[in-house]
């Protein structure tokens, strides 16, 4: 995924020395959706659907066997389909925890094509929906965002502080520009900087996420997305919370550590 990223910044930063409204379309080039759905094995789940105006954006609401202890929304990363990152929360579902997985525009069975923009309205409506599901009552929520997902939920913390319980951030960026400025060389950084603009960002909006909880996951040797980004983000926070430095991949805490990702999720439910 990154590697077409790095392609999609060089491609962009030449076409900003020849048209300088190249801008506008630079952030569909952070998104690499599949269509491809894996099978979903041995989880309980119902297929969700919302009409957002010609195009629909799908999902999937995974059961635990048992009563539900609280309810997770889960934003995924810029590649793939809600499918292949079940094997990321099939622990928490293990463990009581009912899980609303999304997939934004242009990802698995959802339709059009997804932007910055499109993407932060799309998640804003999926949230006002689900609250709406009685299943949601008197439980507490908590929203994670996985990789280039925690732009969206961080974003949805902010506008929705009040409404949720806590925020997991898991291999997260702290904006679609510094993402982008690492993936160049040094000389080119500044002119990425100048012209990628990020119309809202995990770093700023992480401010004003009211009293939700914070837990941010990031691994030492992430070669995705540096350590440090998932940091200025913790760093910027002024809520209750916890950074989880893990040892191993990018987005691998979960599958490699379940057992303390679990321990992790849990105390955030804790008064």
């Amino acid at each position: 995924m990154m590697k077409k990223l790095i392609l999609a910044i060089l491609t962009l930063i030449t076409a900003f020395t020849v048209q300088s409204s190249a801008n506008a379309q630079a952030d569909e080039k952070f998104y690499f959706p599949s269509r491809i759905m894996a099978k979903v094995e041995g989880l309980n789940y119902d297929n969700l659907s919302f009409k957002v105006g010609d195009d629909e954006v799908t999902g999937i609401w995974i059961k635990p066997q048992q009563a539900a202890k609280a309810t997770i929304i889960y934003f995924h990363g810029a590649g793939g389909n809600v499918s292949h990152y079940v094997k990321f929360i099939r622990p928490l579902v293990e463990d009581g925890f009912q899980v609303a997985m999304i997939d934004l525009r242009g990802y698995g069975l959802s339709t059009g094509k997804p932007t910055h923009l499109n993407i932060a309205s799309d998640g804003q409506l999926v949230f006002d929906q689900l609250l709406q599901k009685p299943e949601l009552k008197g439980k507490k929520l908590i929203l994670i965002g996985a990789s280039m997902g925690s732009q969206v939920a961080t974003h949805l913390a902010k506008t929705n502080a009040g409404k949720i319980d806590a925020l997991v951030l898991d291999g997260g960026l702290s904006s679609f520009t510094d993402i982008a400025v690492t993936k160049v060389p040094k000389e080119m950084q500044e002119s990425v900087r100048a012209s990628l603009i990020s119309p809202y960002s995990a770093k700023e909006d992480i401010k004003e996420i009211g009293k939700a909880k914070l837990l941010v996951v990031h691994s030492t040797g992430d070669t995705s997305i540096p350590i440090s980004q998932g940091k200025l983000v913790f760093a910027n926070a002024t809520t209750t919370k916890t950074f989880w430095e893990y040892e191993g991949e990018h987005l691998e805490a979960p599958v490699k550590y379940p057992t303390v990702w679990v321990s992790k999720v849990n105390a955030l439910l804790v008064d």
